[in-house]
């Protein structure tokens, strides 16, 4: 044992183009750094009351439809969190399975002991919604239909909007993968019906990962209080609910105040900058970048009519080794971008989000792209 110095970690600043998290926004890192609050203190309520109404505006989520509130921890927790309060040993729930994020509904659905009925499409193609609605029929008893909006491991949208309207005044409760969508796309829980939503902090808001925000409408919110206490204690709604909503507070968990302080301005540039606006930044930029990829003759993954403009699935072309092409994007560029997930082709992921979903961004990494695309010859698989 020696009484040497441990030095401190040494991070290089990187351009974070990857399916995320992505770069924070310079206001949401002055916040994550202001002083601590109790989770108890009185100060700390009257946030957590605005920061909740914030996420219900950015959802998109009628007043007095049901609960708003974020999770603190990632993105999956919501996924989790929803299945816990909504699903029971034997009940039906019918998932759209188009990439690595819906195998993970339907991971988590089993373990939760669900009948589960998989729809499935072909990686880069959206579930149709016919297909769904034709689960639904041959399964009118299922409690939940789950699908996800925007599938980061592919790049595909789904049409949430037709497959709300084709649900209206069904039973079936309907969930919502928000995770790549939630501040770079059209989002509208309670024009389409969505019963339960989930997202994350660190793609299109451009905060560092650790919240989750879930949204509940009223008649999800009712089921749930008739049920009984769902399995999980941490990920409970109606505990969270107790803390985040009820005044005098019930303490539930120790709130990590620097990403609510962090969530909450990530929210006011959200709600600043206009959601339509930001949506057009989004598909400002994704387009630009795009077009830049066909005018190199790569192939995108997703079918077009469904195409994310915030990711981007860029088919890797035959004899270039993937991987080397990240690593030298990474190592020689400062530039992170992602790769496939497992049971995907050969792609490289492309993000432009929250702060980063801009053209001069967009171009930073097609310069860099070109550059390491340039040595082509050295970078085919051995």
């Amino acid at each position: 044992m020696t009484n040497s110095q441990i030095e401190a970690i040494n991070v290089e600043p990187r351009l974070l183009c990857g399916p995320g998290p992505a770069n924070i926004s310079p206001g949401v890192l002055s916040a994550l750094s202001k002083p601590l609050l109790g989770h108890l203190d009185p100060d700390m309520f009257e946030i957590l009351t605005e920061l909740a109404a914030m996420t219900a505006r950015v959802y998109q989520r009628d007043e007095g439809d049901g609960m708003t509130l974020p999770i603190s921890a990632t993105g999956t927790s919501g996924m989790e969190a929803g299945i816990a309060a909504l699903v029971e040993p034997g009940s039906t729930v019918i998932i759209g399975v188009n990439g690595y994020f819906g195998r993970r509904l339907v991971e988590i659905a089993s373990r939760y002991h669900a009948n589960v009925v998989a729809v499935e499409a072909d990686w880069g193609q959206a579930v149709a919604n016919e297909a769904l609605l034709d689960a639904l029929a041959a399964n009118p008893d299922a409690r939940l239909m789950a699908v996800v909006h925007a599938e980061t491991s592919s790049g595909v949208r789904h049409d949430f909007a037709e497959l709300g309207e084709a649900m209206k005044g069904n039973d079936t409760f309907l969930m919502a993968d928000c995770v790549t969508a939630l501040g770079g796309i059209e989002v509208a829980l309670s024009d389409w019906g969505v019963d339960y939503a989930y997202s994350c902090s660190q793609k299109c808001l451009a905060m560092s990962p650790g919240m989750s925000p879930i949204s509940i409408s009223q008649r999800a919110l009712d089921f749930m209080r008739s049920q009984p206490k769902p399995s999980t204690f941490y990920l409970d709604p109606q505990l969270l609910e107790a803390y985040w909503l009820t005044r005098p507070a019930a303490y539930h968990h120790t709130l990590p105040s620097p990403l609510v302080f962090g969530f909450h301005e990530a929210l006011r540039e959200v709600l600043n900058e206009g959601l339509e606006a930001r949506w057009a930044r989004h598909a400002e930029a994704g387009g630009h970048l795009q077009a830049a990829m066909a005018e190199r003759s790569m192939e995108l993954l997703a079918d077009p009519a469904h195409q994310l403009p915030q990711l981007t699935a860029v088919l890797v072309p035959e004899g270039i080794d993937g991987p080397v092409v990240q690593r030298q994007m990474l190592r020689e560029h400062g530039i992170e971008i992602g790769g496939g997930l497992p049971g995907a082709p050969a792609i490289w992921r492309f993000g432009l989000m929250g702060y980063n979903a801009n053209i001069a961004t967009a171009d930073k990494v097609l310069a860099a792209f070109d550059a390491v695309m340039a040595d082509a010859p050295t970078l085919a698989v051995a």
